[in-house]
């Protein structure tokens, strides 16, 4: 069976980072950083602090999930690194094939936002934070997925949620 495991979560919680190493830890799954299905207008306005509309997503939320059902009819899993912060952005997701798994990566805002002080170079700055965490939409009872609630170092992630990701394709 073929298994998407999407990172999720707002900037900064290091869900970039988790993706690519579960990626390597999980033999043949297909690494993508959502951030790259992004149109070049979408960074210029996420670079300028304007946030994102609903109507901004839609695209790039096809893209990713368009990558994601390519990879599928090819029978390969994937890991992707995707905010995903409202149910409906994460539906759609949801049609990409296969079973979509999420991994909300949810360490406290103070967290999160000394991260997002340090970082350089990326388009996405803290004073968006705030929306983002108001825009998100934890996930609900009915969606296949596991909150990470911690801000440990990802190996000691991975380390915890290895074993129930490699049993995916089995259940």
């Amino acid at each position: 069976m073929v298994v998407h495991i999407v990172c999720m979560g707002v900037a900064g919680t290091g869900k970039s980072t988790l993706a690519r190493r579960l990626a390597r830890e999980l033999d043949g799954f297909a690494f993508a950083e959502g951030d790259d299905f992004h149109s070049a207008e979408n960074r210029a306005r996420m670079s300028r602090g304007e946030p994102l509309t609903d109507e901004d997503r839609a695209p790039w939320l096809a893209a990713i999930r368009d990558w994601m059902a390519e990879k599928a009819e090819a029978g390969t899993s994937t890991v992707v690194a995707c905010s995903a912060l409202k149910r409906r952005y994460r539906d759609v997701l949801r049609e990409g094939g296969g079973r979509v798994f999420f991994v909300h990566i949810a360490p406290p805002d103070e967290t999160v936002r000394e991260r997002l002080m340090k970082r350089a170079g990326h388009f996405m700055k803290v004073d968006q934070l705030d929306n983002q965490l108001a825009v998100l939409e934890p996930l609900e009872g009915d969606e296949d997925g596991v909150v990470v609630a911690d801000s440990h170092e990802p190996d000691r992630i991975i380390t915890d949620i290895l074993p129930l990701l490699t049993r995916l394709d089995r259940d």
